[in-house]
């Protein structure tokens, strides 16, 4: 999430507009194609801490790109089902007819989803809602509880700054390209694994070849870096 303390006059390159009586800033974002090259769009983030409509978390938009979430399942219906995290975040799942069901490591269908048992989704995020490609029922090295340095969101409670394990030395907030397939669920995978409770709502490859996984719904932490194999090295706000 972008914190309060990028407020601050924006740098040549980003045009701050105010929306709703918040600060947003438009930036220019790469974004990689199925044929492996990349295009440049823009994209909109939240510059200041904003709540995601229906749930207890914050939220910081980059427009709806692969992600995904890990919770208790506490609703089904014929559509999909809503994901309880362990921080507290409500998350809806839409299911199609492409999604794909494990449970455990054996091939499932969309029957394994039942109320109260644990799953792990992939898909595309948009806010507080996951398209999913993939469910994952009693995942296998996955964290169901809540790490004791993932700090839940609290409505008015100020954003927690802080840093741990290894940030990349050239990092900068809203760059890179996003990735989604096989790579982006890698990344969220490991991410949620080390840092359960909040929804990634984008993964970022950096020109060090590391990635930014972006998390949502928690004060901290927003951002959790993982190394080329696909492991945790680091986090902050």
């Amino acid at each position: 999430m972008f914190s309060q303390r990028l407020t601050r006059p924006i740098a040549i390159g980003a045009t701050v507009i105010a929306i709703g009586g918040g600060a947003y800033g438009i930036v220019s974002a790469t974004a990689s194609t199925g044929s492996g090259s990349a295009t440049t769009a823009s994209s909109t983030y939240a510059v200041a801490a904003q709540h995601i409509p229906g749930s207890g978390g914050s939220n910081a938009r980059s427009g709806p790109a692969a992600g995904g979430s890990i919770g208790t399942v506490s609703s089904v219906s014929t559509s999909g089902f809503e994901l309880l995290t362990s921080a507290g975040e409500k998350v809806t799942v839409k299911e199609t007819s492409s999604t794909r069901y494990e449970k455990g490591t054996n091939s499932a269908s969309a029957r394994a989803v039942t109320k109260g048992q644990t799953a792990l989704v992939l898909g595309t995020t948009d806010s507080a809602t996951i398209t999913a490609t993939q469910v994952i029922v009693q995942p296998t090295n996955s964290g169901s509880k809540t790490s004791s340095e993932v700090i839940p969101f609290k409505q008015g409670a100020p954003s927690t700054s802080k840093q741990v394990g290894q940030i990349p030395v050239s990092y900068k907030q809203g760059s890179g390209t996003i990735v989604s397939g096989t790579a982006a669920n890698k990344a969220t995978k490991a991410a949620l694994a080390a840092y359960p409770g909040g929804i990634v709502d984008r993964v970022v490859k950096l020109g060090n070849g590391e990635y930014e996984v972006h998390n949502i719904g928690v004060n901290w932490p927003h951002h959790i870096f993982v190394n080329q194999d696909f492991k945790v090295v680091g986090a902050d706000d």
